[in-house]
């Protein structure tokens, strides 16, 4: 199994950033995946979830900004984050529902002026 995290970046806050994760190695179709992240001094946490049949579920702190999405074609999953806030500012990583998958290198999210 491979999860490839991309996208992230410097942005000044009420921007936007596009990520992507590139899984391979298992049957993508028929998981839940999850968008996750870490601040400096802070454990992981949940940031949006996708069902196999497309259905999104999110943290409060990001919801109405963020949108979870995936493309079972191509075995992506992606998080457009909009309005972006300081308190963004983590690592970002994907994963399954469970967490069982080794963890990819995650895209480094710097929301700040």
């Amino acid at each position: 199994v491979q999860l490839v995290e991309s996208g992230g970046g410097l942005v000044q806050p009420g921007g936007s950033l596009r990520l992507s994760c590139a899984t391979s190695g298992f049957t993508f179709s028929s998981y839940n995946m999850v968008w996750y992240r870490q601040a400096p001094g802070k454990q992981r946490e949940f940031v949006a979830r996708i069902t196999p049949g497309a259905i999104t579920i999110y943290a409060d702190s990001v919801k109405g900004r963020f949108t979870i999405s995936r493309d079972n074609a191509k075995n992506m999953v992606y998080l457009q984050m909009n309005n972006l806030k300081p308190e963004d500012t983590a690592v970002y990583y994907c994963n399954n529902l469970y967490s069982t998958f080794k963890w990819g290198q995650g895209t480094q999210v710097t929301v700040s002026s």
